[in-house]
């Protein structure tokens, strides 16, 4: 019965380890960042289960206002609430980011799995190296000064007479 106690937590570690196991396993990336999405609230249900106090009687404590603290009995801890709404700020933003790189990869390569842009990504290397490998070869004709000699071959003017 007292791991009950604990729901908040166990539940909290289970999410979490759905949300990772999320980032890790899938390839789509729309299905990791809404995993990263769960990572992050199972984050945010940990801290503010941990500000809350209870009693050695299980009385759970109220908001720390201005009141009798006689009366009223232990208070929850504002901190871990104060800093979860600022990491919800941020997990929003950085959601909101990775859409926007998501709909701009889904733009450039025409997908969003990440199978598929690694080897569309691995093709361009390829050709990119293909087509620089052309270039470096010059025909033999043409001398050494389109190779990248820093002194080039005389040339004379049609005409000019020495």
């Amino acid at each position: 019965m007292e791991s009950l106690g604990h729901f908040n937590y166990w539940l909290a570690i289970v999410i979490i380890m759905i949300g990772f196991y999320g980032v890790i396993a899938k390839k789509n990336l729309i299905k990791q960042a809404i995993a990263l999405g769960l990572f992050q609230t199972g984050v945010f249900l940990f801290y503010v289960s941990m500000g809350v106090v209870r009693t050695r009687e299980g009385i759970a404590g109220v908001a720390p206002i201005w009141t009798d603290i006689e009366k009223t009995g232990p208070f929850d801890n504002p901190l871990p609430h104060v800093l979860m709404l600022t990491a919800i700020v941020v997990s929003v933003s950085t959601l909101a980011v990775a859409i926007a790189i998501i709909v701009n990869i889904k733009r450039e390569y025409g997908t969003i799995e990440e199978d598929e842009i690694l080897d569309a990504n691995m093709r361009t290397e390829a050709e990119d190296r293909a087509r620089r490998s052309a270039r470096g070869r010059a025909p033999s004709n043409q001398g050494s000064a389109k190779r990248g000699s820093a002194i080039a071959a005389p040339t004379t003017v049609a005409g000019a007479q020495e």
